[in-house]
């Protein structure tokens, strides 16, 4: 989180100059909040920006607060509100970091299975931003991202495809460590409720392995390794023969 000390800086040493620059030559506060930033990161494609409105809903962020040791400043963090945290020492902001960015990933979970996050995930799932099923047969299906679990820190980011019905490990590295609990497990089906259209027929082709054209029987493999072990035995007492 060094780049949001560098970032916060910057924006205060531009708002002391907005008086005097021209409004079409300013860029909007609003590129400037953390929110935007955040989501702006590298590795931090899956997340929406959850509305400010939804953020300063006390209600919204229901036992939230003893999850988070520095809840009300990680909450002033993210609502772009000046608080005292240059009373904190170095070890103490960057748990206010680490913090702000927990809190809003559990914000997060809880803002994209309304309507508006819904909304917002949908402009993303459309434009493919959280990737394609890797399985082959589906196609380039679009995912959509998911937990294993709604509680902190027990399993990663895991992607569902509507397709095929599976989940998957995020292709990218960036992505590995993004905490499942900040999407949750209700998420992509409530999605595809929502929007029952988007929910594509399930996949019916299946690969089936060959050998020079011929298809492999399922009983193959086990006699293959019984012959193995059938040998190996063989082998075995042959040896013991001999001596």
């Amino acid at each position: 989180f060094a780049p949001w000390a560098e970032m916060h800086q910057y924006t205060g040493s531009r708002r002391g100059k907005e008086a005097s620059a021209s409004s079409s030559e300013l860029r909007s506060d609003e590129e400037y909040s953390w929110i935007p930033w955040f989501c702006s990161l590298k590795g931090n494609e899956f997340f929406c920006e959850v509305e400010d409105s939804y953020v300063q809903d006390t209600f919204n962020l229901t036992g939230l607060d003893s999850m988070i040791p520095y809840y009300d400043n990680a909450l002033d963090l993210i609502l772009d509100i000046e608080s005292r945290d240059d009373m904190l020492s170095d070890d103490q902001q960057e748990m206010l970091e680490n913090d702000a960015e927990t809190l809003f990933g559990l914000i997060h979970a809880r803002f994209i299975i309304t309507n508006r996050g819904l909304q917002r995930m949908l402009v993303k799932y459309r434009e493919k931003q959280f990737g394609v099923c890797p399985n082959v047969l589906c196609r380039d299906q679009p995912v959509l991202p998911m937990g294993l679990s709604d509680q902190l820190n027990e399993e990663s980011v895991k992607l569902y495809c509507p397709k095929c019905d599976d989940i998957y490990e995020p292709q990218k590295s960036r992505h590995e460590h993004i905490d499942g609990a900040f999407f949750g497990k209700t998420f992509p089906h409530l999605f595809f409720l929502t929007y029952p259209e988007l929910k594509p027929k399930p996949l019916t082709e299946k690969y089936v392995p060959k050998v020079f054209g011929y298809k492999v029987n399922k009983e193959a493999f086990k006699k293959s390794l019984e012959a193995q072990e059938k040998a190996m035995k063989e082998k075995t007492k042959a040896k013991l023969l001999r001596r």
